[in-house]
């Protein structure tokens, strides 16, 4: 919260309600001072500045797809079979695509000669931007991608790489940037900064190749080449920075991580599809479009600023890409203006322990058990109640109420917790997601809660409804789970938003999510900070599947004060695991749990081992939280009493 620096007493509020930040890029965009004022971006640095950027994935891959032998110069195809190379083009670009790069990766004349081409060296990189262009039609920029020149074929080729680059990039001055690919040893990279030292004017991106191994065959670490980059000072400075094939998408992970502590620039991430194996005569490379994205998710979360392909990644790929991760990162951060509220418009809250049977608990110190039951795809809520009641028989303090969790349409939480109240005799706990309604619509739902008796409530951003089942669908966000806890702090103390009086203050119960499995812990303990700071009054957390995760998370935050109640998820099957592990965010399912959940073929077996590992966590991490919510699996509540019983 932020104070009016005339009123150092604070008797004006100032606070400022912002979007979420769904992942940590604007935030690292503003930390790596990539927002330049003054100064002329080219187009690539504005593109990479909007937010996340789509690039395409590997052309090789899909010429040799389209039935092209290896033993052939598919750079060739430019000239030869310019349709093919359209197409590809045409293909990546509706995928989602936003940069597309050109068939040129090989077309310097060192490598042409290899097929008696050299002379078309000029015509054929010329013919690359241009298939390239004309597929992007202005709707993406276009990328002049050029591999390392290799060694010299006798004593009688005289010329270096530098000259060799240096002649490639004169053929591809119409691309709007070029990216030198693959770089592997200190060479390629000496190579490619004593070409472009002739083109002051020039934006290109240097992209490494990291190997699994470092320094077999005279390969290089990612601490190598930055430092030789950064030693060198070429002029020009590169744009951003590459690491494309390499060991795999997992791979890439790990060294995405180390870069990202080395350099301020923005860092432009394509994987290869992992090693590709021998089908029918045919290379196939086995990863699956869900399985990039699943990393993908992780590179942005990381902080990477375009996520794009190599060696084996195809539109599909880029297409499921386009839809779950885009609009992650669709975030130019957006403030409300910002609103002054008087002190002595605020009154009085309601005690936490008068505001429901949560908050008395709460207040006292007391241990909380709660169950999450998701609402029903339909409108039928017989089989909610009932399971509610059994939760109430139980002793369950309260039932949470996720809201439409990834994406997914559901009957209104707000109608079901209004239901199980009623009817089942026991509180709920709602969830308030940012996603779908404006402020006006949230404020309203607030005070909806307010007037029929539902007062706990965890505010949560909520997925984007790209990543669910209507992809079409517009995510509204006007605000994140930090601005809405901090408007309902306000409604706490009878004013909305607009700093207009209520006719009573409201009595709700604060709460909020975190994720100690998060990949950037040093964001989730930033924004927990803030969540508190806030008004939050109680943290709800991700399932824990290894408690020492949690542990570290505790320890962090201990000083915060606010109690934390752990989520658990009891797994009911591998495949369970297995989908919980991968697409999930924010969980993460140790190698441990994996190998107990597939010890047994049996469904039931494997439902009990979930339920064993579950209790186990659960006596674990019990001395250390103020409570513990169990989720129902599948609407199934007799496994979460079990676990708590």
């Amino acid at each position: 919260m932020r104070k009016n620096c005339s009123d150092p007493y604070g008797k004006m509020l100032i606070f400022q309600v912002q979007r979420d930040i769904l992942c940590p890029y604007i935030y690292i965009l503003k930390k790596q001072g990539r927002a330049r004022t003054g100064t002329i971006m080219n187009l690539l640095q504005q593109k990479l500045a909007e937010s996340l950027t789509i690039f395409d994935g590997a052309i090789g891959t899909e010429i040799y797809r389209r039935n092209f032998f290896v033993n052939a110069s598919f750079e060739q195809l430019n000239l030869t079979a310019p349709d093919v190379i359209l197409d590809i083009h045409h293909q990546y670009l509706k995928a989602g695509a936003e940069v597309l790069t050109t068939n040129t990766y090989n077309a310097n004349s060192r490598r042409l000669a290899k097929f008696g081409l050299s002379e078309q060296t000029e015509a054929i990189n010329r013919a690359g931007v241009k298939l390239a262009r004309e597929a992007a039609a202005g709707k993406a920029l276009v990328a002049a991608s050029v591999g390392p020149v290799g060694e010299p074929d006798s004593d009688q080729d005289r010329r270096t790489r530098a000259e060799l680059l240096a002649e490639q990039i004169r053929a591809l001055s119409d691309a709007d940037f070029i990216i030198f690919e693959s770089l592997r040893r200190a060479a390629d990279l000496k190579a490619v900064l004593e070409a472009v030292a002739e083109f002051p004017e020039l934006v290109y991106v240097p992209s490494f190749a990291i190997e699994p191994h470092p320094h077999i065959n005279d390969s290089a670490t990612i601490a190598e080449f930055m430092e030789q980059l950064n030693a060198s000072r070429p002029c020009p400075a590169p744009t951003a920075i590459g690491l494309n094939c390499g060991g795999g998408p997992e791979s890439t992970l790990g060294v995405l991580e180390e870069l990202t502590a080395l350099t301020q620039l923005p860092v432009i991430v394509q994987p290869n599809a992992g090693q590709p194996k021998g089908v029918d005569g045919r290379m196939i490379y086995m990863t699956s479009a869900e399985y990039f994205s699943t990393y993908a998710k992780r590179y942005a979360m990381l902080g990477a600023a375009a996520i794009g392909g190599c060696c084996g990644i195809t539109p599909d790929h880029i297409e499921e890409l386009a839809r779950t991760i885009k609009p992650l990162m669709q975030a130019e951060k957006r403030a409300l203006p910002a609103l002054e509220v008087k002190e002595c418009d605020l009154k009085p809250e309601v005690p936490l322990a008068e505001r429901s049977r949560i908050g008395c608990k709460l207040a006292d110190g007391a241990f909380i058990k709660l169950v999450e039951i998701t609402p029903p795809r339909g409108f039928d809520l017989t089989g909610t109640i009932a399971g509610a009641a059994k939760c109430k028989a139980a002793g369950i303090d309260a039932v949470n109420l996720p809201d439409g969790p990834r994406a997914s349409a559901r009957i209104s939480p707000l109608v079901t917790a209004l239901e199980i109240q009623r009817n089942a005799g026991i509180e709920t706990i709602l969830h308030c997601c940012c996603r779908d309604k404006s402020l006006i619509g949230l404020q309203a739902d607030l005070l909806g809660c307010a007037g029929v008796g539902i007062n706990n409530i965890l505010f949560i951003t909520g997925d984007p409804p790209k990543l669910g089942d209507y992809p079409f669908s517009s995510g509204v966000f006007d605000v994140d789970s930090v601005g809405l806890v901090k408007i309902q702090k306000r409604m706490n103390q009878g004013v909305d938003l607009g700093g207009k009086p209520l006719n009573a203050v409201t009595k709700m119960v604060i709460g909020v999510g975190a994720d100690p499995n998060a990949i950037d812990l040093e964001r989730e303990y930033r924004r927990t900070c803030e969540k508190v700071e806030a008004g939050a009054e109680f943290i709800i957390t991700q399932p824990v599947f290894a408690p020492e995760a949690l542990f570290v998370f505790l320890d962090r935050i201990a000083h915060l004060n606010v109690p934390v109640i752990a989520g658990i998820w009891p797994l009911t099957s591998l495949r369970n695991a297995e989908f919980m592990r991968t697409e999930v965010p924010g969980v993460v399912v140790p190698d441990a749990v994996m190998e107990r959940m597939a010890a047994d073929e049996s469904k039931e077996a494997q439902r009990e081992a979930g339920i064993a590992i579950a209790r186990e966590s659960v006596a674990a991490i019990r001395s250390r939280v103020r409570g513990i919510q169990v989720s129902a699996p599948f609407g199934n509540v007799d496994t979460a009493l079990r676990v708590l019983a």
